[in-house]
């Protein structure tokens, strides 16, 4: 992964990759959108370097989306807030034209980033945005990527108060959806696990 450059990789140009960045914008906060796009850069960086083919503006709009169920105008108080990403995603990806067989995949891939492995010969979306969402989060294998790339990734979109705010989503939902696997994560230490600090210029894992 040495080679990995951020304006090598490929981002999709299409009108529905364009309004997925506008409509994310507008309810995630600065750091969950910074993360987001973040975790897109991961995972394509990831799937470059490993030779997994991946479909980009797919993988990009489910990023742009996984973590939507996390805000309040989209949160379920009946659902894991994957599945609630999901669905919002599959309505979005409606209205842009997609056909039933790729909105239900863009699904999966949200639903899945929350699994502890995905496949990556049925899922490689999926696979590479559960490995994105876990180096974003907790540190793993972040060391993978050569520290200029990291740099790079981190000085276009900083991670903000991203630890605060996303453990207090993450605990927030626990409370209130105790099988949910936000409470699975937050139960097995998540607050003790997940990234610090806050900057740009330390992107190691704080595991």
């Amino acid at each position: 992964m040495n080679d990995i450059s951020l304006d090598a990789l490929p981002v999709p140009g299409t009108a529905t990759a364009a309004a997925a960045l506008d409509v994310a914008t507008a309810p995630l906060s600065p750091a969950l959108l910074n993360h987001s796009l973040r975790a897109y850069f991961w995972a394509a960086a990831r799937g470059t370097a490993d030779g997994v083919p991946f479909d980009p503006e797919l993988l990009y709009v489910a990023a742009l989306f996984h973590d939507i169920g996390l805000v309040p105008v989209f949160d379920s108080h009946t659902v894991a807030f994957e599945e609630a990403g999901g669905h919002v995603a599959r309505v979005f990806a409606a209205g842009a034209g997609w056909p039933a067989e790729r909105r239900a995949r863009l699904s999966d891939v949200i639903v899945r980033h929350m699994w502890p492995r995905v496949d990556v010969a049925t899922d490689p979306e999926g696979h590479l945005l559960a490995r994105a969402t876990a180096t974003e989060i907790v540190g793993t294998e972040a060391d993978a990527y050569p520290p200029r790339f990291r740099d790079e990734v981190l000085d276009r979109w900083p991670r903000l108060d991203l630890t605060a705010s996303f453990l207090a989503c993450f605990q927030d939902q626990a409370e209130r959806k105790p099988d949910s696997s936000a409470a699975g994560a937050v139960r097995s230490g998540l607050a003790d696990r997940i990234r610090r600090p806050e900057s740009s210029e330390d992107p190691s894992p704080g595991e």
